[in-house]
């Protein structure tokens, strides 16, 4: 086996800190453009979509160190440094999630509805909306009334900052005991990564599911019910945050780093990358008709929305993305082992999942009506890729790309599938 650089780290210059940055500058000048062009609520629903996102592919990868660490796996421990990476960058992806959610509630926009101007936030205006919870105003709703003891703003903002402040300290910690890791040697600071990942697993399992209904389930507060759109969010946050993981190790090995990653990994990559689109599949089609045969208006609602003319082409995309295109391309053994194949598979799930939070969020938000991608889609999701980039590259720039004197760190050398 070719000998193992245990120092190697990232160089964060030229070509990569150029196009993040660049890809930042359009994303503001298309939030400056939807702006200009009043595009206010179109705007907050993108940066929310996107935030969310941003945040999520970030907890994946504490989800899956603190799933290394007390699965006690071997195979991945040459890797870890990735996922640490995300880690790092969670606290500015909370940051920066619960600042746009906080503007959109308290910044409004008008609307006319029979015949009277109504000012809306931009985010969350069928809960949050003033009036809405007081019988006798004009938009008083009695079914959000009777969920106001749960949907109110300051309730919502402390649950909200209280989950991403555990995710972030948790994965922060794991970061830290790794790098005393390397430095000191010894079981001691993998015990305690060992013992906080348990503790983070127990965390996010209870807390996630609450977090998908408040950042993305209440924007329809007044219909729509589901106890399975927190696990089917999570499905789409960990298989996007697989993808990202997976895509990065091999653009890292095409360029010349992390050359002990071999078609083994690679290979495992793949089959959690194929196991958890089929897996996000199941949750997708078993909220569908878990909601077709209850056959409540208030819950069928949301897919007829999402059955209208302006969205049902990406209704069915959505499956063809997610679905179809993991589990056919990352069938046979020898695609999860390919490099190129692996990889346009990702950017593919990737993308797909950016459309299935775009269905989530914008029927719910700017309606039918603000259907479509235009400057401000593309331009925002520009924006965070950039900036995810920017902030990932930086924090992996900072430590050696393997970690050094992780107790299982020869397994993973030898890893042979």
């Amino acid at each position: 086996m070719k000998a193992i650089n245990y120092d190697q780290q990232f160089e964060f210059s030229g070509k990569a800190k150029t196009y993040s940055l660049i890809a930042i500058a359009i994303g503001l000048l298309a939030i400056l453009f939807g702006l200009l062009t009043g595009q206010t609520e179109r705007i907050f629903a993108n940066l929310l979509l996107m935030s969310y996102y941003f945040a999520c592919v970030c907890m994946a990868g504490v989800l899956f160190c603190a799933i290394q660490y007390v699965s006690q796996a071997g195979w991945s421990s040459s890797i870890l440094r990735v996922p640490q990476a995300f880690a790092k960058v969670l606290p500015y992806a909370s940051l920066f999630l619960i600042a746009i959610i906080t503007i959109g509630l308290f910044t409004n926009h008008s609307v006319i509805e029979e015949g009277k101007k109504i000012f809306e936030p931009n985010l969350y205006a069928q809960w949050a909306t003033k009036g809405v919870t007081i019988k006798g105003s004009g938009t008083y709703n009695a079914e959000v009334a009777a969920k106001a003891g749960y949907l109110n703003i300051p309730f919502f903002l402390a649950r909200l900052v209280i989950f991403l402040i555990l995710y972030s300290i948790i994965g922060l910690m794991l970061v830290k005991y790794s790098r005393k890791e390397d430095e000191l040697g010894g079981m001691s600071n993998y015990n305690k990564s060992f013992g906080i990942s348990a503790v983070f697993l127990a965390i996010f399992g209870f807390t996630y599911p609450v977090f998908a209904f408040d950042a993305i389930m209440s924007l329809e507060a007044h219909y729509y019910f589901s106890t399975l759109f927190g696990w089917y969010n999570f499905a789409a946050m960990w298989v996007s945050g697989l993808a990202l993981i997976a895509l990065v190790v091999i653009i890292l090995r095409q360029n010349g780093y992390m050359d002990w990653v071999t078609e083994n990994h690679l290979h495992d990559m793949g089959k959690l990358v194929f196991a958890f689109s089929i897996f996000w599949t199941y949750l997708w089609f078993a909220q569908l008709l878990l909601t077709y045969y209850a056959n409540i208006p208030e819950e069928t609602v949301y897919y007829y929305e999402r059955w209208e003319p302006e969205f049902k082409p990406w209704f069915w995309l959505n499956i063809v993305l997610n679905f179809c295109s993991p589990v056919l391309l990352l069938m046979s053994r020898d695609a999860k082992r390919a490099p190129t194949v692996l990889k346009y598979v990702c950017i593919v799930v990737l993308c797909g999942h950016w459309l299935d939070y775009y269905l989530m969020v914008m029927p719910g938000t700017v309606g039918a009506e603000g259907r479509g991608f235009g400057v401000e889609e593309v331009g925002i999701a520009l924006g965070f890729v950039g900036l995810f980039t920017f902030l990932m590259l930086n924090a992996l720039s900072k430590v050696s790309l393997i970690p050094k004197k992780h107790p299982f760190l020869e397994e993973s050398l030898n890893h042979h599938i």
